[in-house]
């Protein structure tokens, strides 16, 4: 009798893994998915700005339609400046932390 319950926990232990490996490949698909998603042209980008700085009343064309342009710019700039020192500081850190 013993073999049959060692088959049974076998078998179980290999529904789980199964199972598992299942999930974790879904997730890593998923996460693969969501990544291109976020991908976005420097064409995109642009016309993207444009729409902002046209929705703000600058017209294309003027110095003022340009400058707006230059400040989204430097905003995006500085918002990856401060992602990234977050994120250095954040791995700086003891482990304990």
């Amino acid at each position: 009798m013993p073999p049959i319950s060692v088959a049974r926990a076998s078998a179980d232990q290999e529904a789980g893994m199964n199972t598992t490996t299942i999930r974790l490949l879904t997730l890593a698909a998923t996460g693969i998915v969501l990544a291109g998603c976020q991908t976005v042209s420097p064409q995109e980008r642009r016309a993207r700005d444009e729409t902002t700085c046209a929705s703000y009343g600058f017209r294309r064309g003027t110095d003022a339609f340009a400058t707006c342009l230059q400040r989204i710019e430097l905003d995006r700039r500085a918002e990856a400046r401060a992602f990234r020192y977050e994120s250095d500081i954040l791995l700086r850190r003891p482990y304990w932390y």
